[in-house]
């Protein structure tokens, strides 16, 4: 536990997922066409010499995180601002110690109530005696709103009693649905290369997760990484480099009537190209899909 404040900061962000679910996520998207999406563009004034990626915005769509080694070393957290949701984006910050590290942080979600999932590899106990599980794992902070400082992070957990697995997590994503508020994520060996799967994981408790199971509908033999979720459960964006991929695509689903996520798409051309698109994100109201692309941010709209 992080205290009372969290507590408090739990109920905000499951409340808030849940009525984003119920007002903000749109009618189309349900549909899952691989046309849908308009020409992608790069993200004017985020992109800068090194690799970026893993982009995905705020939950009020001010603030876009990304992943980036800009400053010449690892993966570290980095952050753009902007006025308003159809405004352009300023030159990205880096986030302060604790949240970057001397070791790689990099695939931010940024959730309601100032709190930020994100994965390290900094391994080690963190603050609140929480043993490292593998080559990266999933951590939670949060920002205090006054001082704008950021809570040491804290790891939630290794299997069966929490997500993390003995591999390399990457991008996860918390929404509700059937079941409740649920974390997905992939894991597997590190990047690139086949053996990420996606993973799914109950929450349990403030900010406690259940053992994560593969979601079979979605995984294949190839790599299967960075699931992002619309809130609402309904629709569900990856990387894959499964057969009919130009090296790795990113794929979409939605869920079917009996709950289950219907076989994922492979979007179309204005989306994917012959080069890596990886880690995309939709916007909270499902209007923007961002996504990296050979060491840029991309973002296409439907």
């Amino acid at each position: 536990m992080l205290g009372t404040r969290r507590t408090v900061a739990f109920a905000a962000v499951a409340t808030s997922i849940v009525i984003g679910a119920l007002v903000t996520a749109p009618a189309h998207a349900a549909g899952g066409g691989i046309d849908e999406w308009g020409p992608s563009a790069p993200v004017s004034a985020v992109n800068a010499p090194g690799a970026d990626g893993c982009p995905i915005e705020s939950p009020d769509g001010k603030s876009l995180y990304i992943a980036s080694t800009r400053d010449g070393g690892d993966n570290d957290i980095w952050v753009a601002t902007r006025e308003s949701a159809v405004t352009s984006f300023g030159a990205p910050t880096i986030l302060p110690a604790p949240v970057n590290s001397t070791a790689q942080d990099f695939c931010p979600t940024p959730l309601p109530g100032n709190e930020l999932l994100f994965v390290s590899t900094r391994g080690g106990t963190d603050a609140y005696g929480t043993v490292a599980c593998g080559l990266g794992d999933i951590y939670i902070t949060s920002q205090n709103p006054a001082s704008g400082e950021w809570a040491p992070p804290r790891n939630l957990g290794c299997a069966p009693d929490g997500p993390n697995l003995p591999g390399m997590e990457y991008g996860p994503s918390l929404a509700s649905g059937p079941g409740g508020l649920s974390l997905y994520f992939s894991s597997g060996p590190p990047l690139p290369g086949a053996g990420q799967d996606i993973y799914v994981s109950t929450m349990v408790g403030d900010f406690r997760f259940a053992a994560p199971t593969p979601v079979a509908e979605l995984n294949s033999d190839a790599a299967d990484v960075m699931p992002n979720v619309l809130p609402g459960g309904r629709e569900i964006v990856f990387a894959s480099s499964r057969p009919g991929s130009a090296g790795m695509d990113i794929y979409s689903s939605v869920r079917g009537p009996d709950g289950t996520w219907q076989p994922p798409v492979r979007l179309g051309p204005n989306v994917n190209t012959a080069g890596a698109e990886s880690r995309p994100s939709l916007s909270r109201d499902g209007h923007r899909l961002y996504f990296g692309r050979d060491g840029d941010i991309f973002v296409a709209t439907r």
